[in-house]
């Protein structure tokens, strides 16, 4: 009992560390920093890209099939873009923000001098007229304050334009405890998986190369994606990303059919592709063969590193797979300690029967 409440609670200090770790788009290096170490044990090789996506090789059956599953270090944040001479902080958002989620929440200011502490602000509703006051205010309108009182004294904090800058929410269990609040879930929840499938393989015979990816820059633009696959030269690509929970008041069936807490997603269908039919059905049939929940779900808008993944060379088959996570692209975001657990045992099974003749197979079923 007791070893078993030790594990938990590394398990819990792993989440806490890298949901808590800034890493904003161009600047993921102390996410990087913490995979790599991690990783480490477990991987035959490890690698870094020129655009800083990290890249853990483990070695199977020498002449089976590359299979690359990979989820994004970076979160959603901001980048400091001046600093005004009353010594407040103008920025720019590095991802999709929508700005009713963003005024007065704290946030982290990377300075070359360490962290500061800051509050995103905006003119106050009291001096506005009444219709102004029923509009949401402009990303452009707003600021962080980091209590420097000139632009003078802001710079002596160590400020420059360039700083990244990032939400402030410490990791917490909630009152059920399979309920994990983090900042970052998107996507270090990736991370995580990414890396324990990594850790159940090792040392296990697998009929093919597993690349365990950690990719950089996804939230804006699939970039380390796009990179990192050119590495790899996967024959099937899996993108481990966060997905939308439609269990929450005011959403409808159509909005999201995902359920947080009832098993990862298969995502049909994004902005940036259509899943791969054979690599879809290989992935259905291996869930409900080894009895692990799964949802689907298709999203109009976004996309995820998969969207670049299967347009590699003449194509790779390539699936997200995705968890239910509440309030998304926000400073806490909420996911379910289960929906990590089954993902990792779905690619796990998935990568063990991945040899030359299934993913033949799945190339030969595309549509």
């Amino acid at each position: 009992m007791g070893e078993q409440c030790e594990k938990e609670q590394q398990t819990l200090n792993l989440y806490r560390r890298l949901t808590e770790a800034p890493g904003v788009p161009g600047h993921e290096a102390p996410v990087r920093h913490i995979m790599s170490e991690l990783m480490a044990p477990y991987a035959d090789e490890l690698t870094v890209d020129n655009l800083g996506s990290l890249i853990a090789r483990k070695q199977g059956e020498a002449n089976g099939p590359r299979i690359m599953l990979a989820g994004h270090m970076d979160e959603v944040g901001f980048m400091v873009t001046r600093i005004t001479e009353g010594g407040f902080l103008k920025f720019l958002p590095l991802g999709g923000w929508w700005n009713q989620v963003m005024l007065a929440q704290r946030v982290r200011v990377l300075t070359r001098k360490g962290e500061l502490m800051g509050v995103i602000g905006s003119k106050p509703p009291h001096v506005l007229p009444a219709e102004e006051r029923k509009k949401p205010v402009k990303i452009e309108d707003m600021f962080i304050d980091v209590g420097a009182l000139s632009k003078e004294e802001a710079e002596s904090f160590g400020i420059r334009p360039g700083d990244s800058v990032v939400p402030d929410c410490p990791f917490t269990e909630m009152a059920n405890p399979k309920m994990l609040m983090a900042k970052a879930w998107d996507n270090r929840f990736g991370c995580i998986v990414a890396l324990e499938v990594l850790r159940q393989l090792h040392e296990q015979q697998h009929p093919n190369t597993v690349f365990s990816v950690a990719t950089v820059q996804e939230e804006v633009g699939l970039r380390g994606a796009q990179t990192s696959v050119h590495t790899v030269k996967p024959d099937i690509a899996f993108a481990i990303d966060v997905g939308i929970d439609g269990s929450t008041p005011g959403m409808k069936p159509d909005d999201s059919q995902g359920e947080i807490g009832k098993g990862p997603q298969i995502t049909l269908y994004d902005a940036t592709m259509i899943a791969h039919r054979g690599l879809r059905e290989f992935v259905i049939e291996t869930a409900e063969s080894e009895g692990i929940p799964y949802q689907f779900e298709a999203m109009p808008g976004g996309g995820t590193d998969a969207g670049r993944f299967f347009l590699h060379g003449q194509g790779v088959p390539s699936l997200a797979i995705c968890v239910p996570t509440r309030y998304i692209h926000s400073h806490a975001s909420i996911i379910h300690r289960d929906d990590i657990d089954h993902t990792v045992r779905l690619l796990v099974a998935l990568i063990k029967k991945m040899d030359r003749q299934a993913v033949d197979h799945i190339m030969n079923n595309p549509h």
